[in-house]
């Protein structure tokens, strides 16, 4: 509705500059009570006295509070801009009031008379703006599950402290809100979406985090996005219990990671943990390990070689674990040397005792923290039975003495024999406590674990001298032959981190209480089972999108596989089917490529209401007159006031073989090699599979021929997911004859 007609606006302009006035004032106080901080902290650093130790932890605790106000003043700017989204009047059962609950990003009080002005999006009475419907409507809480009325919904658009609009949502109309929103433009990174989460969302965002989650999320379904917030929304809701690094969220490569980089801090959370599944696996392992670029597989695969494909899955399968396991319990009986710990002739463990320790008593334990148990059962009997060893050989000699004594008349041969056994004593004496107190070091001395890749080695010869020849075969000793020169495959991380975990456990400092996993289709079983067990819990939340499962040979491509093995069928599935993304036009044609699998069991995206420009579909001569062709189309993408323009070819060196083109033509995009650690936005040139996760403008397919994209699985993905990735312009070229997957009736209208 446009502003002016709207009845109340002259109310809620009132009420926002009210409310600006109060977050003005505040910020100020928060500002100078700050100031005020930072000079007594650099007074307290310029006078630092570490003898003091009251000055210490004044120190200590100021600095802690100086990052917590300097938070709250970039969240209080932040709100002058834009203190609030929405409202919902709520009407509690049983009581008279109405309340006028206005939502925004964070929540706000006014100190003198504790009137809540704002309610933070994460509070679950919030839950009724995005989850409620006029009529009755009910919330969960920490009070039990409220009961009550909603007679008004509003939205509001509100930039640099002014109102724009006012929308009103009723039972019949459609969320004007969210269409504005979606037909906004696209910069480089990604942004918050508290003010249009929807319902389905929302329930992502705040399921359960203690049981696992796994999300099957449609193509521009905002998977990633809800990934974000519920990190933020748990954080808020369990803030006296966990803290930011106890969170961690793994993205498909660095590039991913700088798109995603700003919407946690703007929804005002810094710390968390964000890695790619690849960086957090070498620095688990701790070896000098240099990881094959996995983009040279994929290529080789997309180019037909059908027979990698089996290697590589099978390298990622339960029964490669179930091996490793076999492998493991050999580890384990040898692990232990057949050898009683023992002083002198004195039993103080024998082997049966120890090997019982180690295989039965500490069997939950890795092998290397089994033996740290050990080591203290030895010293505590080596201590308990000191005195004992001690006094036996006391008592020995004291046996001994006295049989000379007896045998022998005194005499000066008597005499020397008595102190040649009383200096034998004393000798055993010194030698006997030297070697008790070095007995459990000695001990353990002839157990020389190897490290975790040199187990791996073992492990794949093994694998040879079992299946020289076969699927098996064949990895094994392209396996091998890359460990030799301390190369691995991302397949083998996975294995190397399970093989690190049975033998010598985790780092206690990692200190993780949940996990978020990104694009988890690409994930495989023994991905997911590594990181359960390095959480220590179920507390993980996965989303991804089979339909988008380009890495399939060693990922996943069912869920309830997953729920089976990973979580014994107890994991929350929720779907996000509505795709927000792209116009209705476009994604009707993605999904329509998607149906030459021919599998229905494929979940199919729902498009939102938004229409936009048909597809577009051209012939191009050759890559110089593409070149041509793509120069105009940045010049539209320009004129359009568009912000970012993704240029995508099939492969990393489809998309060089046309740089050269557009360089000769002085046409500057940016070549995404998928190494980059920033994204930059813009115009990029970019493989279609560095294109997972990310959104533009305007997408442009720079040759769907029919020798690029067949019929087969991985190339319909492929095609599937680069026309998935605008929000409102799809063109595609082709040189010679153009893809099957594009002939149909559809493509025709």
């Amino acid at each position: 509705m446009v502003k002016n007609n709207h009845p109340d606006y002259d109310e809620e302009v009132l009420r926002l500059n009210t409310i600006l006035e109060y977050l003005i004032n505040y910020n100020k106080k928060v500002f100078e009570e700050k100031r005020e901080l930072d000079e007594a902290v650099n007074y307290g650093y310029s006078h630092y006295n570490s003898d003091n130790a009251e000055q210490f932890n004044e120190l200590v605790i100021n600095t802690a509070l100086q990052k917590s106000l300097q938070s709250k003043v970039r969240g209080l700017e932040k709100s002058i801009e834009k203190p609030y989204f929405a409202r919902v009047d709520f009407k509690e059962e049983g009581k008279e009031n109405i309340q006028r609950l206005y939502v925004g990003k964070t929540s706000l009080v006014d100190d003198e008379s504790n009137e809540l002005l704002i309610v933070d999006w994460r509070a679950p009475i919030a839950t009724l703006y995005y989850e409620g419907r006029l009529g009755t409507a009910q919330y969960d809480c920490e009070d039990g599950i409220i009961n009550g009325d909603i007679s008004l919904k509003r939205q509001y658009a509100i930039e640099k402290s002014k109102l724009l609009d006012i929308y009103d949502i009723d039972i019949t109309t459609n969320d004007e809100f969210l269409q504005a929103s979606l037909n906004s433009l696209k910069d480089n990174r990604l942004k918050d979406i508290v003010s249009t989460i929807q319902e389905e969302q929302n329930r992502v965002i705040r399921a359960n985090m203690w049981k696992p989650l796994i999300v099957q999320g449609a193509a521009g379904g905002g998977k990633t996005t809800i990934a974000l917030h519920r990190i933020a929304y748990l954080l808020y809701n369990n803030e006296k219990t966990l803290s930011p690094d106890n969170f961690m969220i793994i993205a498909p490569n660095r590039f991913f990671l700088s798109y995603i980089s700003d919407v946690l801090p703007e929804l005002g959370v810094d710390n968390v943990k964000q890695n790619t599944f690849e960086d957090f696996a070498l620095e688990f392992i701790g070896e000098d390990l240099k990881i094959i670029d996995p983009s040279i597989k994929l290529r080789n695969i997309i180019e037909g070689n059908k027979n990698l494909s089996k290697i590589t899955s099978f390298k990622t399968s339960i029964e490669f674990k179930k091996l490793i396991d076999r492998f493991l319990k050999h580890v384990e009986v040898t692990y232990i040397p057949k050898l009683d710990f023992k002083v002198n002739e004195t039993i103080l463990y024998s082997y049966k005792e120890i090997i019982e320790l180690f295989k039965n008593d500490y069997s939950y334990l890795p092998f290397e923290k089994r033996i740290n148990e050990i080591r203290k059962h030895f010293i505590n009997k080596t201590k308990a039975d000191k005195q004992k060893i001690l006094d036996k050989i006391e008592n020995d000699y004291e046996d001994k003495l006295n049989e000379i004594r007896w045998a022998f008349k005194d005499s000066p041969e008597r005499r020397a024999k008595i102190i040649e056994v009383a200096d034998e004593r004393d000798e055993l004496f010194k030698r006997v406590k030297n070697k008790l107190s070095s007995l459990v070091r000695d001990y353990f001395k002839n157990i020389k674990p190897l490290s975790t890749t040199e187990y791996y080695k073992e492990f794949i010869m093994s694998l040879i001298k079992w299946k020289p020849d076969g699927v098996i075969g064949e990895m094994a000793k392209e396996t091998l032959k890359n460990l030799e020169n301390n190369l691995i495959e991302i397949e083998d991380l996975a294995p190397l981190m399970y093989i690190k975990l049975k033998v010598y456990g985790i780092e206690e400092s990692l200190n993780l209480k949940h996990i978020v996993i990104d694009e988890a289709q690409d994930f495989n079983l023994l991905q997911f089972h590594v990181l359960k067990e390095i959480l220590g819990s179920r507390s993980m939340t996965i989303l991804g999108d089979i339909c988008q499962g380009i890495y399939s040979y060693r990922g996943t491509n069912d869920w309830d596989m997953v729920n089976n093995y990973i979580f014994d069928e107890e994991a929350q599935m929720l779907g996000l089917e509505q795709s927000y993304r792209t116009t209705i036009e476009i994604m009707n044609g993605a999904t329509e490529v998607l149906r030459a699998l021919k599998d229905e069991k494929l979940p199919v995206a729902k498009p939102v209401i938004r229409h936009g420009e048909e597809i577009t579909i051209n012939l191009v001569e050759d890559y110089y007159s593409l070149a041509l062709q793509l120069e105009e189309d940045i010049s539209e993408n320009k004129n359009k006031g568009y912000k970012s323009l993704a240029l995508i070819c099939k492969t990393l060196e489809e998309c060089k073989r046309l740089k050269i083109e557009l360089d000769k033509n002085n046409i500057k995009v940016n070549l995404v090699e998928g190494g980059e650690n920033d994204f930059t936005g813009g115009v990029v040139l970019i493989p279609s599979y560095l294109v997972k996760g990310l959104e533009f403008d305007m997408v442009v397919i720079c040759n769907a021929s029919k020798e690029n994209y067949s019929e087969n699985q991985l190339d319909v993905k492929l095609l599937y997911v680069a026309m998935t990735r605008p929000l409102h312009n799809l063109k595609i070229y082709h040189i010679g004859e153009k893809t099957e997957l594009l002939k149909s009736e559809f493509f025709h209208k």
